[in-house]
């Protein structure tokens, strides 16, 4: 079954930096489009980025736009998450997901996202 592992989430302190892993298995990864969700604390889970299978990145929300750069390696069934300049309401549980998307050229609404990993939790201190 399709598995996907975050890793790399820790504390930092705000204008820092952190990369999230994604392992996936179970999948032929350069099929599914590949995203990460945060969680804070009383809000629901919300969508960030997305990054298909062509390489089309979408913004699920525009906050992170400059600071947050997503990328994958197919060959290795990894996706990664670059975080910069972080501030402190970018403090969540982040989850890494996967979303079959073969027959698409964009990434998928974020409600499409079917496989999603435990989360790495991220704390950013002021």
């Amino acid at each position: 079954q399709v598995q996907v592992a975050e890793s790399g989430g820790g504390l930092v302190q705000a204008g820092g930096s952190l990369r999230l892993s994604c392992t996936a298995s179970g999948l032929t990864f350069d099929d599914y489009a590949m995203a990460w969700f945060r969680q804070a604390p009383g809000k629901e889970r919300e969508g960030v980025l997305c990054i298909n299978r062509n390489g089309l990145i979408t913004y699920y929300v525009d906050s992170v736009k400059g600071r947050f750069i997503i990328s994958r390696e197919d060959a290795n069934n990894i996706m990664y998450l670059q975080m910069n300049s972080l501030k402190p309401e970018d403090t969540a549980m982040y989850y890494c997901a996967a979303a079959w998307n073969k027959e698409a050229s964009i990434c998928p609404p974020s409600k499409f996202f079917r496989y999603y990993g435990q989360g790495t939790q991220v704390t950013v201190s002021s």
